[in-house]
């Protein structure tokens, strides 16, 4: 089937940006506007000393802030409706250069901020003026042992020209410098292998095709491993600096810092999972039974255990579904979902040019949008459900929260999103039979194993690698080998799973490992959805309820706190063991279908 062109895409399946900035005109305008706004941020610059210029300063810089977010925000969803277009490709330059002209302007701000008396700031923190910045300014005063002088913050700066290297080099060579070896698939086609390939054949029936992807793949990492190796030797070797210059503890301490995280959750996750993996090992065996092997490779991990069961879902029917599911919430958000699908929220259909993939995007004081490229399958039924969470976040925080507070961190990003995805497995499940049934079962327990323990496994990767370094013992090829190996062995090697020699490579096709200590917020996300759900589900309207406390809080306290308004507590093992539970009894389940 030809992809169409835009322009033959009805209207009423694309979203209207139209609410966000009129047309291109204004956009000048405001672009003109923000430019002047911006020069004139700097007559606060070596006055932020007391309250009143201070208090001026954070609402002209939100001020800004907000006008630029709209610009940028608009820029890249025009650019991504056709990326061929050459008016917003340049538009989108424009304003790149325009965020850092302004970003340059207005770099004194924290370090003057943070250069104040720590009491001083929390006091600000408690007047009722400051109240939009009373978190701000309480993150400023706990990070402010970790600030340096002015000098010293100037040259710390100034390495940001090149610390990204490493990261862009890694880029540069998985995107468009490494090589995979070609290999003829069970239909006889020579196949040219891309990363997007490789995810496909990991699906295929074929498990031939499957092994000679995995070998090209993996041997791709392992002819290049010295080089990969030093690339992510020199990150981390990056994260150890920063760590020790702005003095924290340890790498993990100064990642989870930045989003005002105890070091606690990372090592309660950690301990929990380890201390669940029977229940993996427990599916590995399931897994190859219900595939029918004697022996399950690392490449038979990602192929459905479930053929067939895949049914055309029209986009109403879709929406409906989602709908359905989602009735649990109330009505005031299923309200919401109507206007959603109504009015110009979301951009539906693939178009030529347009980019690919999904999201759900948009800016303050406008309604959030959402990007999809819908085709009639399961899975996409399930990014509906899964795109509509970060937008009812976004909803919510925007609409509960002023500008200064109302963008929510990343460790809780996730969150909405996968409650949605559960509420609406259940939801199917409801009226499932059969092979159905045992599809949707077998795609929670896939969830959990990619989400939470395959990122949990991640995680720990990632620990031992830097604990390493921060001793000041060798880090090469070899060692991070061993580590990875030692980990994936534990998490998967059990009676009838094979030992798989090339998986050790695996972790040098990761690209998260460049933004250190991501990872785990997939794992700690999706544990904290699925008690979320579970809640809603078993106690109703009183769950939901907490569950919008946390919609409604966006940035507005540390993200754990905000998550226990909706009754998960990462930094005990209750959310650990209820989530475990639901992988337990959904394993279960699977098992008594046969």
């Amino acid at each position: 089937m030809q992809v169409k062109s835009r322009d033959k895409i009805d209207d009423k399946y694309k979203w209207r940006l139209e609410d966000m900035i009129a047309d291109d005109k204004e956009w000048q305008t405001l672009f003109d506007e923000v430019r002047e706004e911006g020069k004139a941020i700097e007559r606060f610059q070596g006055k932020l000393k007391d309250a009143q210029n201070i208090l001026e300063c954070l609402r002209a810089d939100d001020s800004l802030s907000e006008k630029l977010e709209r610009l940028y925000v608009y820029t890249k969803m025009r650019k991504d409706e056709d990326c061929s277009v050459e008016k917003y490709l340049a538009m989108s330059d424009k304003v790149e250069n325009l965020c850092v002209e302004l970003s340059t302007l207005s770099a004194f701000v924290n370090p003057e901020l943070s250069a104040l008396d720590k009491e001083f700031l929390l006091d600000l923190s408690k007047r009722e003026e400051f109240s939009d910045y009373s978190y701000t300014l309480v993150c400023i005063a706990k990070r402010k042992e970790h600030s340096l002088s002015t000098a010293e913050e100037t040259i710390l700066a100034k390495t940001g020209l090149f610390s990204g290297i490493f990261k862009d080099a890694f880029g540069m060579f998985d995107n468009l410098d490494i090589k995979f070896e070609p290999f003829k698939d069970s239909q006889g086609e020579e196949v040219k292998l891309s990363h997007g390939l490789y995810s496909l054949y990991m699906q295929s029936p074929s498990r031939e095709d499957r092994k000679k992807a995995f070998e090209s793949m993996f041997n791709a990492y392992k002819d290049m491993i010295n080089t990969v190796s030093m690339l992510y030797i020199g990150n981390v070797k990056k994260n150890v600096f920063y760590t020790q210059v702005r003095k924290y503890q340890s790498c993990l301490d100064r990642a989870t810092s930045s989003e005002d995280v105890p070091v606690a959750v990372y090592e309660k996750l950690t301990k929990c999972i380890d201390g669940a993996l029977s229940g993996l090992h427990r599916y590995m065996s399931y897994r190859r039974k219900a595939l029918g092997y004697k022996t399950l490779h690392m490449y038979d991990l990602h192929v459905p255990i479930v053929s067939g069961s895949e049914k055309a879902v029209e986009y109403p029917e879709a929406c409906r579904l989602v709908k359905d599911a989602l009735k649990p919430m109330g009505q005031e958000y299923a309200q919401l979902l109507d206007k959603a699908f109504g009015e110009g929220w979301i951009d539906v259909y693939e178009n030529k040019g347009k980019r690919s993939g999904a999201y759900s995007w948009g800016c303050y004081g406008v309604h959030p949008y959402v990007l999809l490229n819908y085709q009639k399958t399961t899975h996409d039924v399930f990014t509906i459900a899964h795109e509509l969470g970060h937008a009812m976040h976004s909803y919510y925080s925007n609409t509960t929260q002023p500008f200064a507070k109302a963008e929510y961190k990343i460790f809780v990003a996730e969150v909405a999103s996968t409650v949605n995805e559960v509420l609406l497995l259940r939801h199917l499940l409801k009226t499932a039979e059969g092979e159905e049934k045992k599809y949707l079962l077998s795609y929670l327990l896939d969830m959990f194993r990619t989400t939470v323990f395959r990122q949990t496994q991640f995680a720990e990767f990632e620990y031992e690698a830097h604990t390493l370094a921060e001793k000041g013992e060798a880090l090469n090829a070899q060692t991070l080998n061993a580590i990875y190996k030692k980990l994936n062995d534990k998490y998967y090697l059990t009676d009838g799973v094979a030992d798989d020699e090339l998986i050790q490579y695996e972790w040098a096709r990761i690209p998260h490992f460049y933004n250190a200590f991501y990872v785990y917020k997939y794992s700690t996300g999706m544990i904290s959805a699925i008690c979320i759900a579970d809640d809603i589900l078993n106690k109703g309207d009183s769950a939901v309820e907490e569950y919008k406390k946390f919609l409604k809080a966006g940035g507005s306290m540390p993200p754990v706190e905000i998550l226990k308004l909706a009754g998960v507590d990462l930094t005990t093992d209750k959310p650990y063991v209820q989530a475990m539970k639901v992988f337990e009894d959904t394993l279960s389940e699977l098992e008594k279908l046969g």
